[in-house]
């Protein structure tokens, strides 16, 4: 099953490519994936049928009980067939539905393939925890496909509010997920659903968490309203995410989950309420609309609420039921969403009031829909005629819900008919509507759909043999799956139903005013608008109130918070009877004095280039008192750290004014002043009171043997950075990652309409160059350091090497990917200091964007690589080999993760250079500024008449 994800993972991450080379025909390719997937489902029925569970298991994290936990039984077997068989049609279905020109096609091909993949592993996972990575991407995907075209304002609501819904239910769900495995002792839900659970206030709470998740997933009201809205997405995104595979997934979750919650206090009256009400509600909706797709949205709303109160009821045969309609109603509203499409595609509308004359004129086509209509409808001999029967007899007892199943089957006539006319009768005084021949491609996978109803009636036997090691896990009598039940109750109630929804359409001119008029007194559309608008209302005043646009009194705000309750916690918790230590080495006193007058002094400094040297001189002392504490690592981190912050500083330096404020006041200096003494202070403090009220010995007693036997390394902060804490660094490194694009993006930025254009009057001139003034030609002079380029040119590639030098030694000596990555940034960044950005560039011939993202890429595979060999992800591994000449040697799999972390830093300050740098001096140039260094242009305005030329060596001497 893990081939199966890693097969979605790299057909979505080669899609792109894919459609730049095939064009359209990229999808034929790519519906195999999807299809591979329902075929190893069906290769694995046998299986299901005996009740043998299909299970595979992957160590992953340990500590969060989270493994990739991966299981196969009816239920899965069920939506895996779906996910991937109706995945696979609509794939090909896309091959002729979209124009070749379809702009960003690939995006939308890789998100497709993407979304299939997380519904796989959303269905195949037995893990709760992993059950939510799924279900999250889900959502992040089908946001992506909502939204395929962003031009569109509606296509981009649409996927902002089922992002937002989906989102917030799945945060619930999260919530109740945790309850739940803590109660239980475990995450996964095969033990879970297998066992007992407490009926206590806990497991209520746990279950209506997670019905929350699950009926904003399914559009169950009172969240409905998303998915009519969600429309506005190309019709192959609705058959596939809003009939057949996304909307399922809340299904899927209160099918799985109901053998063990089914008894919690709340579950049966939410599920059956709810579903009443949104099938209810769904189906009146749908008589009166007018657009193909928006009546079969709102008839897709009406049969989930439908399926949620069959699978969640806890009864043998309403899940049976439930089971069935599943499979029939994926088949047939997936068929009717595509057959939506060609109808738009032809004709150029999906109007009802606009359409005629289309059956006389695609006759295939109509009757593919009048099959999936027909099943829909609940007409024998199709599956849905089976799973409505079941339906029926499976609340025949419940003399409510029997009524709402029956109203709702009438409602489901009623508007499949409208459906068939609208689409496809002709309409007397209307023209026959003009059609434009459509694709093969087009026309099979809706028929395929529509075949497969047919014909799973008659089998609906075997069926309910598959379904059976599920089902009997609940209580009641059976009710097995057949096409003819015989002259019995429930069948007399479904003929009254049906007649009764024809009556409904043949007297629609009556019914139309009436169904215009009755309405929800609010609509969850307005609700929604209503909420997200005073959200965003309050954000702005909070904002306006708090964030006044000055970090200053940010900072102060948040230091002054932290001293007042700081101090509180440190006046309660302060080893009072400690015995302190002033010093270890008469050194320290020294040192400390010199970084705290610095520190003070860079407050009251009125020039930024003297606040930034007093800065650089507490960070050069404290690696000095790391020297004295014997941590060579931290020391050799921090100078490198505080040398690169430095050229920094000097390269933002170059724009900013030379003080702080034109105006500086004694009283702000004096508060700042006190304030970071305080502060300081403060912090001393609490480490002093953590570590003198420690009674539990600490976790890095057994770092040092963990370094050498886990980690095969004598370095004990390399072995903790890239193996022990391996998490935390790929964390990290992806914040940097984050931080370059971010910087990145702060100087790349085309100025906005409106903008004040470069000034005119100063061209940029290359050197030598003159252009014309007043009073004279000026002529561009460049400044060059020859002695500086010449020794920095030297003396590169040595830095170079030794960059590499401490990256491969870090393991067992100081050093490491961080050191190693900042000597190597800054030998980049003494190439454009000497240079510019044409030597940067000379140096480092590649985009820091590539720089960043391999480095990224090959921490992340370490780890990756190692799960893949059935190790715990980032599991060290020590690889010994015989080389000649050199002996017996080894490496261990960790160096790669640090290779990562090489080339992460050295891609942050690359891009750091070339935009804090070139990019600035780019600017500098267009708009005819000057700085400092190579590119520069120091202009002399010539006397009227002379017109020599300015050698540029001798300006520059």
């Amino acid at each position: 099953m893990l081939v199966l994800l890693a097969l979605h993972l790299a057909a979505a991450l080669g899609a792109p490519a894919l459609t730049r080379w095939w064009g359209r025909q990229a999808f034929v390719v790519l519906a195999l994936v999807p299809a591979v997937a329902a075929g190893w489902a069906v290769s694995r029925t046998a299986e299901v049928r005996r009740g043998d569970s299909v299970t595979e298991t992957y160590p992953w994290i340990p500590g969060l009980a989270l493994d990739l936990a991966l299981r196969l039984d009816p239920v899965s077997w069920l939506m895996l067939l779906l996910v991937g068989g109706v995945g696979a049609l609509v794939l090909v279905y896309c091959a002729r539905y979209f124009p070749a020109d379809t702009p960003s096609l690939g995006r939308f091909a890789g998100s497709f393939v993407g979304f299939a993949g997380a519904m796989t592993g959303l269905v195949i996972a037995d893990n709760l925890l992993l059950l939510y990575v799924f279900w999250e991407l889900t959502s992040v995907f089908s946001y992506l496909l909502i939204g395929q075209n962003p031009a569109r304002r509606a296509t981009r609501q649409a996927a902002a509010q089922a992002l937002m819904v989906t989102t917030l239910g799945g945060l619930a769900m999260l919530v109740g997920f945790v309850l739940l495995g803590e109660h239980a002792g475990t995450y996964r839900w095969s033990e879970i659903v297998a066992g007992r659970l407490p009926t206590d206030g806990r497991l209520a709470t746990a279950a209506l968490l997670i019905l929350v998740g699950a009926v904003t997933k399914s559009a169950i009201f009172p969240t409905s309203f998303w998915l009519p809205a969600a429309m506005a997405a190309p019709s192959p995104v609705s058959a596939y995410l809003h009939a057949a595979a996304m909307v399922k997934a809340g299904i899927y979750l209160v099918a799985l989950l109901t053998p063990g919650l089914a008894a919690a206090a709340g579950w049966r009256p939410a599920v059956t309420v709810l579903g009443a009400v949104t099938m209810l509600a769904g189906g009146w909706a749908a008589l009166r609309q007018v657009d193909l797709k928006l009546l079969l949205a709102y008839g897709t709303v009406s049969q989930l609420g439908l399926l949620v109160l069959l699978v969640g009821t806890g009864d043998r045969a309403a899940a049976t039921a439930g089971l069935a309609l599943l499979l029939a109603h994926a088949l047939f509203k997936a068929a009717l969403f595509l057959v939506a499409g060609v109808v738009d595609r032809s004709a150029g509308s999906r109007d009802l009031d606009r359409l005629s004359g289309l059956g006389r004129r695609m006759p295939a086509l109509a009757v593919v829909a009048g099959l999936s209509a027909a099943s829909m409808a609940g007409l024998p001999p199709l599956l849905g005629f089976v799973a409505k029967e079941a339906a029926v007899v499976a609340v025949e007892r419940r003399l409510l819900v029997l009524a709402a199943v029956l109203i709702g089957t009438a409602l489901t006539v009623a508007y499949s008919a409208r459906f068939m006319w609208g689409a496809f009768a002709d309409k007397p005084g209307r023209p026959a509507t003009s059609v434009r021949r459509t694709g093969l491609l087009l026309f099979v996978p809706p028929a395929v759909l529509s075949v497969a109803a047919l014909a799973l009636g008659p089998l609906a036997g075997p069926l309910d043999t598959i379904f059976a090691p599920y089902t009997t896990r609940f209580p009641g009598p059976p009710h097995p799956l057949v096409l003819w039940p015989g002259f019995t109750l429930g069948l007399g109630l479904s003929v009254l139903a049906v007649a009764g929804g024809l009556g409904i359409f043949l007297f629609r001119d009556r019914v139309t005013p009436v169904v215009g008029r009755i309405r929800a007194p609010i609509a969850g559309a307005h609700v929604y608008q209503r909420a997200t608008h005073l959200l965003g209302r309050l954000a702005i005043e909070v904002t306006g109130a708090t964030q006044r646009g000055s970090v200053p009194q940010y900072l102060a705000t948040i230091l002054c918070v932290l001293l007042v309750v700081g101090g509180v916690a440190l006046a309660d918790a302060w080893p009072w009877g400690t015995r302190l230590r002033p010093w270890f080495d008469p050194v320290q006193p020294v040192v400390i004095g010199v970084l705290a007058l610095a520190a003070v002094l860079a407050v009251w400094a009125r020039r930024r280039i003297t606040a930034m040297v007093l800065v650089g001189v507490t960070g050069y002392g404290t690696a000095l008192m790391f020297i004295l504490y014997g941590a060579p690592d931290l020391a050799l981190t921090q100078f490198l750290v505080e040398t690169v912050t430095i050229a920094v500083f000097m390269l933002v330096l170059r724009r900013l004014p030379a003080n702080f404020s034109a105006r500086p006041l004694r009283r702000s200096r004096w508060f700042r002043v006190a304030l970071g003494c305080g502060v300081g202070l403060l912090v001393a403090g609490l480490v002093l009171a953590a570590t003198g009220g420690r009674r539990a010995a600490p976790v890095s007693d057994a770092f040092p043997d963990l370094a050498e036997t886990v980690g095969h390394g004598r370095n004990v902060v390399n072995v903790v950075l890239v193996d022990i804490r391996a998490w935390d660094t790929l964390g990290e490194i992806s914040v940097l990652v984050v931080v370059a694009t971010g910087v990145a993006s702060l100087i790349f930025v085309h100025p906005r309409a409106g903008a004040r254009p470069p000034r005119a009057e100063a061209p940029a001139a290359e050197p030598g160059e003159r252009t014309w003034l007043r009073g004279g030609p000026t002529v561009a002079v460049r400044r060059r350091y020859i002695v500086l380029e010449v020794v920095t040119r030297l003396i590169f590639h040595t830095v170079v090497v030794f960059s590499l030098f401490l990256l491969f030694r870090g393991h067992n000596a100081p050093g490491g990917g961080f050191a190693g990555g900042l000597v190597a940034g800054l030998a980049l960044a003494l190439r454009y200091l000497a240079g510019g950005r044409h030597e940067l560039d000379e140096a480092a011939p590649v985009d820091a964007g590539v720089v960043l993202g391999a480095g990224l890429l090959t921490s992340v595979s370490t780890g990756a690589l190692a799960m893949f060999v059935g190790r715990p992800v980032f599991d060290a591994t020590k690889l010994s080999a015989h080389l000649p000449l050199i002996g017996d040697t080894y490496v261990v799999t960790s160096l790669f993760f640090d290779i990562g972390v090489y080339l992460v830093v050295i891609g942050l300050v690359l891009d750091i250079l070339r935009s804090l740098g070139g990019g600035i001096d780019k600017q500098l140039e267009a708009t005819g500024g000057h700085r400092r260094g190579e590119g520069a242009t120091s202009e002399r305005t010539l006397p009227p008449g002379l017109t020599g030329r300015v050698d540029p060596g001798e300006a520059a001497g």
